[in-house]
């Protein structure tokens, strides 16, 4: 407002207008006029900051993709379309206005790129932006890059330091103007700082974060073979935490060369198993590289992988009594060293730890088992009330989408109809992120035989903790409950 003092300019609430008089018998009402001005004022501010609002997501949005803060052909469009808007006489005006307003906010978006991220080419379930702001208190962000964007977004990015993962650890090294000595022996960089003069660093926070697992393990790997699943950039860093430990001798089992996974079984007497590769990880969970049954002296497994807590490879080694260990600690441990680098202040262990934990109790369902009829589904309710989770009932789900109960599926089609069913129910719950469970953490109430699959077993065990919940059998119902009349 040029024309006098407004209550915009001097930051207090102003009261309510009324609707002005702008013309009496006098002529203008000035001081109407100008309230009224106030009053749009305010109401163009508000919008203005909801559009600085949703120009800081686009920007994330195009950031994440690497996408140009400029779209040129749709603001020429919208700039074209105000003139179905507005009345001949106020267009030009207007559309001047507007012209600016694209222009400030392109600046706001320039401004407000993010100075801190995960570049890598899949980033869809990663939890590294929570992570870094709870260890550092930083905006962290993704940047999804395909190989042939790579090279734009070193040389012309304007980030702060990055975290680099899968499959880039090898490929951002050219663009480093120096590696530190850590990044040099194990040839990958999972931690780029930009310096003053706009160089380059590299280093590799994924040593700590590995060699921290290994070591609150309490396994001992002095002397012990080991075999590393996987070729790709961080297998280079577990070997060399491995042989900095005493391993030996550690041998990379890749797809191709003398010891791929067709040959692996030549290896039985490996005592330590890693699997440095993504397979298993969410949401194509459920698979594995090695069978464990080839290693009957194996005493530790490590698998990389945090999402899910329980990857295939850890089941079948907990089924024989192996120690297992996930990526869940590297994961933290490496993003504390880095945020360390990139802000150059120390973070607590304490800090660390408490991050894992808060983390892993978010990430992880609780899982309700138990006879039929032994309360699982009155605890479920109450559990996820008060700790604030989802509450999911397998049956209750099962019979929203078939359309009817499980006792109904039993009766009519037999107890092995309603076990594939509740099987893939299952599967989708805790696999498929619109169930609203595997990123934030659940309570699933159970049907009560559900533990008779192995299958089944493994899917609750995966991001799961199980809780077993008993009762006396004689206190049991048997109304609507065909399984239970039939034992």
């Amino acid at each position: 407002v040029a024309d006098g003092a407004s209550a915009v300019s001097d930051g207090r609430q102003a009261e309510p207008l009324q609707s002005p008089q702008y013309i009496d018998s006098a002529g203008i009402d000035l001081d109407g006029c100008r309230e009224a001005i106030d009053r749009i004022d305010r109401e163009l501010v508000a919008l203005l900051e909801e559009r600085f609002d949703v120009a800081r997501q686009v920007i994330r949005y195009k950031e994440r993709r690497g996408l140009p803060v400029l779209d040129k052909r749709r603001e020429d469009a919208l700039l074209a379309g105000l003139s179905g808007f507005c009345r001949e006489e106020t267009f030009p005006y207007i559309k001047e206005d507007f012209a600016m307003i694209m222009e400030q906010s392109r600046n706001f978006q320039e401004e407000h790129r993010l100075s801190f991220g995960l570049l890598g080419r899949t980033l869809g379930h990663s939890h590294s932006p929570r992570v870094h702001k709870m260890l550092g208190g930083y905006e962290y962000g993704l940047f999804e890059r395909t190989e042939d964007q790579l090279d734009e977004f070193m040389t012309a990015g304007t980030f702060q330091g990055i975290s680099v993962t899968i499959p880039y650890k090898r490929a951002v090294i050219p663009y480093c103007s120096q590696l530190s000595a850590r990044a040099k022996a194990c040839n990958s960089v999972n931690t780029i700082v930009r310096r003053e003069d706009g160089s380059l660093f590299g280093d590799n926070t994924d040593y700590a974060g590995f060699r921290d697992t290994v070591e609150a393990s309490g396994v001992d790997v002095s002397g012990a073979k080991a075999l590393i699943l996987g070729s790709g950039g961080v297998s280079g860093t577990v070997i060399h935490v491995l042989r900095d430990l005493g391993a030996g001798p550690v041998i990379d089992i890749s797809r191709s060369g003398g010891d791929n996974y067709e040959t692996i079984g030549k290896h039985s007497d490996a005592q330590i198993i890693v699997n440095a590769t993504p397979v298993g990880m969410f949401p194509q969970a459920g698979t594995a590289l090695a069978d464990l049954s080839l290693f009957p002296a194996c005493k530790g497994v490590f698998d990389l992988i945090y999402n899910p807590l329980r990857t295939q490879l850890m089941l079948d080694a907990e089924k024989r009594g192996i120690p297992t260990f996930s990526g869940l600690k590297m994961l933290v441990a490496q993003a504390a060293a880095a945020a360390e680098l990139f802000t150059g202040k120390a973070v607590p262990d304490e800090k660390t730890e408490e991050v894992m934990q808060k983390l892993q109790a978010e990430m992880e369902n609780i899982v309700l088992i138990g006879m039929p009829g032994c309360g699982k589904t009155s605890v479920g309710k109450r559990l996820a009330k008060d700790t604030g989770r989802a509450f999911v009932d397998l049956d209750k789900r099962i019979a929203e989408e078939t359309g009817r109960t499980p006792a109904e599926i039993i009766t009519a089609d037999g107890i092995n109809a309603f076990r594939a069913i509740e099987t893939e129910t299952l599967r989708r719950i805790v696999r498929d992120t619109s169930g609203g469970n595997t990123e934030t953490g659940a309570v699933i109430a159970t049907g009560g035989g559900i533990v008779e699959r192995d299958e089944n077993r493994d899917l609750l065990r995966e991001n799961g903790a199980v809780v077993y919940l008993k009762r006396p059998l004689r206190r049991l119902p048997l109304r609507n409950r065909p399984v239970s009349q039939a034992d």
